[in-house]
């Protein structure tokens, strides 16, 4: 064979062979049951418990490490996120109810306190707990992984997706949970919108902003926290926006504006040259002035080159010109309102209103729609995570907010730390039939687990109004599910795998009063335990189904209540320390509900008074029958001094239709307003 030959056919081969390593390089498909998009606090949240449960999985971050939003945001690198580390408590549940930034884990130590101890700590902090959270609980992350595409494939089995990344690999897989968060800045179009800078590319020094005039788009966090980082060097600080300012402290949403950034609003309400305007952003100009040698109104001081003027598109003259950059004197809203607030120029204009979720990276077959509330903002979502019409996909943290906006902290790391742990038990019994965790009680020890609950549980403490614990009531046994989606109450059974028998169900959650207060004056709080349903503070609510709510009355319900009106509800009073333990104002009210709805005597009994009602009843009290029944009561020599019996009289209706006073009835207990017994009759 001619050697000119042969070394024709050995390049053939070997280009042939690098071919083909190049195709299937760049076709190479890798596949998991869970894919998470996003190394963010909330995919690694889920990762830890798809880690936990042994699922194969694989979170897909682009950049070089976990949490890489807060390298760069918030922009003066203070988070306004709570890290109280001292509560006078080692109760790590209730001590999780002030911690804002850990994450959950079975790792008691793995808490962010060990990063920094600032109350409003530093943001550089919090992509060295999220590293130090994937490392000590072997999360599978994958960085560098830049997906660009996602598209979704139907076959015999079921509903896919792939993932697409930079170098042309496809992950599929057959849940996607993505967890990507909002970085896509948010924008308004108007005239002259190309003036403006934006939050993400503005300078963070101080000094740059030094003796100039200042107007900043927007009135929530961000904005005033750039407003406060300058105050100190600007000229004048001027805000504006559609709405007026919201005060978290008003309104207990998180994402309103928090009073570690308000200090502008004394500025302004002192006159000290700052303020707050309202107007729509779509309606102003930003342009600069055709006449530069103009003076400014009542002065002769020429104003400087290049300052930008805010007017109004009803003054523009040629409304229908492309390049509207420049204004006549004549166009500005100072010609026509000598006192027009914002009549002097700017030197500079700083657009301030957030993020948005990047909907680019999925492709026409995945379909997922836009939130109808955030002013679409965010993804449209299901009450249980999952996106509108885009079966086995689910949306994990600030992406998932659209179902608590402006309601909960489902935006926020305290918050979707929970629904990530809902969106996981939903998983779990969809996929692979393990029911939604649940605990399995005695009645006579459900006021005592309800009272635990409230006092500690830190997920419906921070999703108020949004996770709930659900009680499924079986007679002499109850079982308790925590932290269900409230919003999927119609769906239980089938999100969670539980049954709801005959005898019904209760629903324990936190919430808010709606009335409208002086949220500093007085009067504003409750202490009246028969005037609970006043409260207006965080106050636990229990509510009373005899069935499963449909998802007609859950769309009907009440202008805002959680859930639809129930059979009895129970409002516990509000307390100024957060604990409920009140045995006056609190637990005896709630074990009168409680016996309202179950239908049987909740107190316990000392064994002479189980033998007595043995005795003399053909059904004695719970408590008798799961105890001095059970050889397992009480005597009463047994009793502590100063503790009194609970007695056996059953409360009689007088003539009068009111209850006697049972005449064990300690008289500490008196001012309850209620005797010791449950004022239902025994089967005697």
């Amino acid at each position: 064979m001619e050697p000119s030959l042969l070394c024709f056919i050995l390049y053939s081969l070997i280009g042939f062979a690098v071919t083909s390593f190049n195709d299937r390089h760049h076709n190479d498909t890798h596949h998991y049951d869970y894919c998470v998009l996003g190394a963010g606090p909330a995919g690694l949240q889920m990762g830890y418990f798809l880690s936990k449960a042994g699922r194969n999985y694989v979170i897909l971050e682009r950049n070089s490490g976990p949490g890489s939003f807060f390298n760069k945001y918030p922009r003066h690198r203070k988070l306004i996120s709570i890290n109280k580390i001292h509560t006078g408590r080692r109760n790590r549940e209730f001590n999780l109810r002030h911690d804002w930034n850990s994450l959950l884990s079975d790792k008691p130590d793995l808490l962010f306190k060990r990063v920094s101890s600032e109350f409003y700590p530093p943001a550089d902090a919090f992509p060295i707990y999220l590293s130090m959270f994937v490392e000590e609980l072997g999360l599978k992350v994958q960085y560098g992984v830049d997906v660009g595409r996602i598209r979704a494939v139907q076959s015999a089995t079921g509903r896919s997706y792939i993932l697409t990344d930079q170098h042309a690999s496809d992950y599929k897989c057959s849940i996607l949970l993505v967890a990507t968060g909002l970085w896509v800045p948010q924008k308004v179009e108007f005239v002259g919108s190309d003036l403006v800078e934006g939050y993400e590319s503005i300078s963070t020094n101080p000094d740059d902003y030094k003796d100039q005039a200042v107007l900043i788009l927007g009135k929530g966090n961000s904005a005033f926290e750039t407003a406060q980082s300058i105050l100190g060097r600007a000229s004048r600080v001027h805000m504006l926006s559609s709405s007026p300012v919201r005060l978290a402290w008003q309104t207990h949403y998180v994402g309103d504006l928090r009073a570690v950034n308000n200090e502008l609003i004394d500025t302004y309400q002192l006159k000290s040259l700052d303020g707050l305007v309202e107007a729509r952003l779509e309606k102003i100009v930003i342009a600069r002035q055709k006449d530069k040698n103009m003076k400014r109104s009542g002065g002769q001081k020429k104003e400087k080159k290049g300052q930008l003027y805010l007017s109004l598109k009803k003054y523009m003259h040629n409304r229908d010109k492309k390049n509207n950059s420049e204004v006549s004197c004549e166009e500005l809203p100072g010609h026509y309102i000598d006192n027009f607030p914002m009549r002097k120029p700017y030197d500079r204009v700083i657009r301030c209103l957030g993020f948005r979720f990047n909907f680019s990276i999925f492709d026409s077959s995945v379909s997922l729609p836009n939130s109808e509330n955030a002013k679409g903002r965010l993804p449209g979502l299901t009450a249980w995570y999952e996106g509108k019409n885009t079966p086995n996909l689910f949306m994990l943290g600030t992406a998932s907010h659209s179902r608590d906006y402006r309601t909960s902290a489902g935006g926020f790391v305290h918050g979707f730390r929970y629904t990530a742990r809902a969106v996981y038990h939903v998983l779990e019994n969809r996929y692979h039939g393990n029911r939604w965790p649940s605990t399995k009680l005695l009645t006579t020890q459900l006021q005592s687990w309800i009272l635990k609950r409230i006092g500690e549980a830190s997920g419906p403490y921070q999703m108020f109004e949004m996770l709930g614990d659900v009680i499924l009531l079986q007679g002499s046994h109850c079982e308790y599910i925590e932290e269900f989606i409230l919003q999927a109450l119609p769906q239980f059974s089938s999100i969670s795998g539980h049954k709801v028998s005959s005898r019904g169900l209760l629903v324990v959650v936190m919430q808010y009063g709606k009335k409208k207060i002086d949220y500093l004056g007085r009067g504003r709080a409750e202490t009246d335990w028969t005037k609970a349903w006043q409260s207006n503070f965080l106050h636990p609510v229990l509510y009373y189904y005899d069935r499963l709510p449909t998802e007609e009355e859950m769309k009907m319900r009440p202008h805002g209540w959680p859930l639809p009106r129930p059979k009895a509800i129970h409002h516990m009073v509000e307390d100024f320390l957060t604990e409920w333990d009140g045995p006056l104002s609190h637990i005896q009210p709630l074990r009168r509900f409680l016996e309202h709805c179950v239908q049987t005597d909740l107190r316990a009994f000392y064994a002479e008074s189980c033998f007595h009602s043995a005795l003399t009843h053909r059904k004695p009290p719970l408590s008798c029958q799961q105890g001095y029944l059970n050889q397992q009561g009480i005597p009463r020599n047994s009793v502590l001094p100063g503790v009194y019996k609970a007695g056996m009289t059953v409360a009689e209706k007088d003539d009068a239709g009111r209850s006697e006073a049972d005449p064990a009835v300690p008289e500490y207990l008196a001012p309850a307003g209620a005797s010791m017994s449950s004022g239902l009759k025994l089967d005697i």
